[in-house]
């Protein structure tokens, strides 16, 4: 039997910039249900970005996502008893996902410092092509083309 067909989410607009990618990202900051100090957060980075940047900073944060978002990934594959890393493309939901996430990660990951500060430094850090979210996806696409010979198997 097949599987039914999933219906894609619509993601709401955040209050301040009425920008749907936006919301999505202050949904993946949130923990614990506690939406307003995720707001807090992502408003208090965008404006930490304004300040020292003195660029608009839903632009640095649109091209943070570019950047880190990937091409391509490894997915595990079976085959006669063999586990293979064959190469895929990513699709456009899934990469804006995952972009966020590395971001999130990479900033959630620095020591010393409040969370809008560490988030402000890598959305910088990842829209000048730089940092461990960078760094991340550079070593996704890596895994990719070090096994480019198994793409047959897709």
């Amino acid at each position: 039997m097949r599987k039914k067909i999933t219906h894609k989410r619509a993601y709401p607009l955040d209050p301040v910039y009425g920008n749907a990618l936006i919301g999505r990202f202050i949904n993946q900051v949130m923990r614990q249900g506690k939406k307003s100090t995720a707001q807090r957060l992502v408003y208090d980075a965008f404006r930490r970005i304004e300040e020292k940047q003195k660029q608009d900073p839903v632009l640095v944060f649109e091209a943070a996502i570019k950047n880190v978002a990937p091409d391509l990934e490894v997915r595990s594959k079976r085959v006669g008893g063999a586990n293979y890393q064959v190469p895929v493309e990513v699709r456009g939901e899934r990469k804006i996902a995952l972009a966020m996430r590395w971001i999130l990660n990479a900033a959630r990951s620095k020591k010393g410092k409040g969370m809008a500060e560490k988030l402000t430094e890598e959305l910088v850090l990842a829209s000048q092509n730089d940092g461990n979210a960078i760094k991340k996806r550079q070593d996704v696409q890596r895994m990719a083309e070090a096994n480019k010979a198994f793409a047959h198997l897709r």
